[in-house]
């Protein structure tokens, strides 16, 4: 007699089929963790008079936004999030902090000897100056977490580490298009930039240190250089200075992230610290 053994497989259900695709979970991913940003911040505009709305409404949204990839980890990618563990936070936001402002310094200090930028004098130094960092910190947060946590990491996780630094990457730089005065030099300097910091998380598979480097990049460029970011108007910070000359140097409009300089230093860097996190792969394999 011959006995016919049947094997029953069960087919994955459409819901769990749509949150395993990697563009669904880059979508609840960015959702979940910057949701809360705009949320907190209209709420707070709503029911706080302005002169009361100092740095704890970015605070508070950062505050979610940790919350919020968290809870995307756990939940959409059923793992725990190494990369936001608290042993080792402060030496490696230190070491952010430390890389970032020595590019931003960097990167004045050649356009200062080029003569592109001009040191006219320094402002006094004032509590006010600290007010800044809360944006800063919800900034870098929120970026990070979205273009290297999520972006970076579901891409990596279904395409290798190269074509994770290139999506996560260029549609960091091209996330900056629409700002005042970018340009295709400008886009260039995110986009480099966005490798940079998925070199630097590949190479510790930690987030502190990219936010680290995110945020005295851009409160470097605010606060300390009194300079444009992004496109977005500069405010009146530590230091006054000027930027002449071809806007080649200078980055116009954009800012000095619009700068020849900047792709330069941003791209020499991104390369070292490349080749260290490649090189980590392969004698760790």
């Amino acid at each position: 007699m011959e006995h016919t053994l049947r094997i029953a497989t069960t087919k994955p259900s459409l819901p769990s089929r749509l949150m395993a695709h990697p563009l669904i979970r880059i979508v609840l991913g960015i959702v979940l963790t910057f949701g809360a940003v705009p949320l907190t911040m209209i709420a707070a505009s709503k029911l706080v008079a302005k002169p009361y709305r100092v740095m704890w409404p970015q605070l508070l949204a950062a505050a979610l936004v940790w919350f919020g990839y968290r809870f995307y980890v756990r939940r959409i990618e059923k793992r725990q999030a190494l990369e936001l563990s608290t042993p080792g936070m402060a030496r490696e936001l230190g070491a952010g902090l430390l890389l970032g402002a020595v590019l931003v310094t960097g990167t004045f200090a050649i356009l200062a000897v080029l003569g592109a930028y001009r040191l006219d004098g320094i402002n006094p130094v004032s509590a006010m100056m600290l007010v800044p960092l809360a944006e800063m910190a919800l900034v870098g947060m929120t970026e990070e977490m979205m273009f290297r946590g999520v972006i970076f990491g579901v891409a990596e996780r279904s395409l290798g580490s190269l074509p994770a630094i290139a999506i996560s990457s260029l549609v960091f730089g091209l996330g900056h298009l629409p700002n005042e005065g970018a340009s295709v030099l400008g886009v260039s300097v995110i986009t480099a930039y966005g490798v940079l910091q998925a070199a630097l998380y590949m190479k510790t598979r930690r987030l502190w240190i990219c936010i680290g480097t995110h945020m005295a990049w851009n409160y470097g460029l605010d606060v300390v250089f009194s300079s444009t970011v992004s496109g977005h108007a500069a405010s009146s910070g530590l230091l006054r200075g000027t930027l002449a000359g071809d806007t080649l140097l200078t980055g116009g409009a954009f800012g000095v992230e619009g700068s020849l300089v900047t792709l330069l230093l941003i791209g020499a860097s991104a390369a070292y610290w490349l080749r260290r996190a490649f090189a980590q792969q392969r004698t760790s394999r």
